[in-house]
């Protein structure tokens, strides 16, 4: 059975097609280890998507072999309010923020990478597009992992991103920016990252070990600190 790993998935509660808990089912079904649910909002949705991601994920955790994480993707937030709605994000109990970063795709407003990889309450920076090497260093700086993207038109830019990435020390991890059906197989995984330019023997890194270290990071900011 592989072992997927997947932080980058939209439901219902914005663009995607599957409610929450039907999602996280089909990753189950699929294979996967863990899942992040990351729809896209800005600072008004925060608080509905907190509670409602946040018991459907706390259901399938107790009843589900999958570690299933409520999260948000901010995206096209304009880039000086990027620290102050991730701030935001994580005092309402979205466990993962994500940054719909400067895709070649999409209008995002210059400057949301550098924002992103400057704030240490953003865990990944999606399809950062042409991320510059002081941004990539950046993130390596602040444990801020960048995508490499499943999706058409934002995976063009995944050659350049693995390439900075590899300059700059930064971790790199797949996503699947999940819409509807299209859950990553562990074969097209590994097609991303050799598609990237990578090689054989970064398989493993970006495919087992980034992804772990991602999710105890993730999983050790919900520990209470003890008095």
């Amino acid at each position: 059975m592989p072992v997927i790993y997947d932080f980058h998935t939209h439901t219902t509660l914005s663009d995607g097609s599957l409610s929450p808990i039907e999602l996280i089912r089909r990753a189950c079904v699929a294979g996967y280890r863990a899942v992040a649910l990351t729809d896209h909002s800005a600072l008004g949705s925060l608080s509905r998507f907190a509670d409602e991601l946040s018991q459907d994920c706390a259901l399938a955790r107790d009843r589900w072999d999958i570690v299933a994480l409520p999260g948000v993707e901010l995206t096209h937030v304009p880039a000086a309010a990027v620290a102050e709605v991730a701030r935001a994000a994580k005092v309402e109990g979205l466990w993962v923020v994500a940054v719909h970063g400067e895709t070649v795709s999409e209008p995002v407003e210059k400057g949301t990478n550098l924002a992103a990889v400057s704030c240490t309450d953003v865990d990944i920076l999606a399809h950062p597009g042409l991320v510059t090497l002081e941004e990539a260093e950046l993130a390596a700086r602040n444990g801020i992992f960048l995508e490499l993207s499943a999706k058409p038109g934002h995976a063009a830019a995944n050659g350049h991103v693995a390439r900075i990435a590899r300059q700059a020390g930064a971790k790199l991890v797949v996503n699947s920016d999940n819409h509807d059906l299209d859950f990553l197989t562990e074969d097209q995984a590994r097609r991303i990252v050799l598609g990237a330019g990578l090689e054989e023997k970064d398989l493993e890194e970006i495919l087992r070990t980034n992804p772990q270290l991602l999710l105890e990071g993730i999983l050790a900011e919900r520990i209470p600190t003890p008095r």
